[in-house]
């Protein structure tokens, strides 16, 4: 998910090469900036977890070139997204930095309303200590 944040390139003529065997050949390009994707899953995962809960708020969230969310274990039901599975939604967000690449991820997640669900709030931590370390 961050890589397809990152990829500035079309990914469908680097699918063809890479299906060709000339990937290799191939110059992709890359957006400088960072990337970092925040997983919502539902409770109890990885064990046991109940399927079949509403996710709320995700009509009110404008994706943009910098935030996007990723579907992954979601089904449309009666015209409402629910869980389907475990890992359910990837929060991904850029930015010049992973600072503010998570500050946006986790906006982001903050207007989500899904009880039956969670993420870690430590994501990219390592990341954002080396970044506040260079700037001291």
């Amino acid at each position: 998910q961050v890589l397809m944040m990152r990829l500035r390139s079309d990914i469908l003529p680097a699918l063809i090469a890479a299906s060709d065997g000339h990937l290799s050949k191939f110059g992709l390009r890359w957006h400088d900036d960072a990337a970092l994707v925040v997983v919502m899953a539902a409770n109890g995962y990885p064990g046991s977890y109940n399927k079949g809960s509403v996710i709320h708020g995700l009509s009110a969230i404008n994706s943009n070139k910098d935030t996007v969310i990723f579907h992954s274990g979601t089904q449309v039901n009666e015209g409402k997204i629910i869980a389907a599975g475990g890992r359910v939604l990837g929060i991904t967000a850029m930015g010049r930095s992973v600072t503010e690449a998570q500050r946006k991820a986790y906006a982001v997640v903050d207007t989500i309303e899904w009880p039956e669900g969670f993420c870690r709030k430590d994501i990219g931590w390592r990341a954002v200590a080396r970044e506040q370390d260079a700037e001291s």
